[in-house]
């Protein structure tokens, strides 16, 4: 088995290779590599860091799921990713715009309020590592706090439509989003995931 020192010195579509053999690591050299990229084109898409973030960290995601699709006779690992990048970020305009995003800041922008999708908070964790340490951090929560941040995150819902969901005021949803994003970040920091901030 290679080592991470070899693994760091492999091409593009070496390191998707491993990827395909079960090798997570080599996940975290290609968002290395191409984490500015790509987070780049969702920002100059979508016009708002926290959306460009959270998709930044789905498309590394969509690509760990999908990697038996790459077939590098039909094009580079970088044009691949791009592609993802691309199709992800048009697809999330769209649903963003549906919704009047672009017509008023909503809550979950996270321009002050980050946790995971921050790119300093990797520090240095593989990406499997820093999956459990959310799930980890995810369990401190009460069950609300946990319901309201999933569906923020994870299925992309506003504030106002996870009330409707979940049958509560849109009050109660932002002291349990509040409440639980302080927890979550204070759950990261305290296992040195993410850098202490002030505020």
């Amino acid at each position: 088995m290679l080592t991470d020192k070899q693994l760091h010195t492999r091409t593009d579509e070496e390191l998707m290779e491993e990827l395909k053999r079960g090798r997570q690591e080599a996940l975290g050299f290609l968002f290395d590599r191409y984490y500015r990229l790509v987070f780049s084109v969702a920002l100059k898409i979508l016009r708002d860091r926290g959306e460009a973030e959270d998709l930044m960290q789905e498309v590394f995601i969509e690509i760990y799921r999908r990697i038996e699709v790459f077939n590098p006779d039909k094009g580079s690992a970088k044009t691949w990713i791009l592609q993802y990048a691309y199709h992800r970020s048009l697809n999330r305009q769209k649903y963003l715009a549906l919704r009047n995003f672009y017509d008023q800041t909503e809550e979950t922008d996270l321009e002050s309020h980050e946790f995971a999708h921050s790119m300093k908070g990797w520090n240095g964790l593989t990406y499997q590592d820093w999956g459990q340490m959310i799930e980890k951090g995810l369990q401190t929560l009460t069950e609300r706090e946990r319901r309201t941040l999933d569906l923020a995150y994870f299925q992309g819902l506003l504030l106002k439509e996870i009330a409707v969901q979940m049958e509560e005021p849109l009050s109660n949803i932002r002291n349990h989003y509040y409440r639980g994003l302080k927890k979550l970040r204070s759950f990261l920091q305290a296992h040195g995931c993410m850098n202490r901030t002030t505020g």
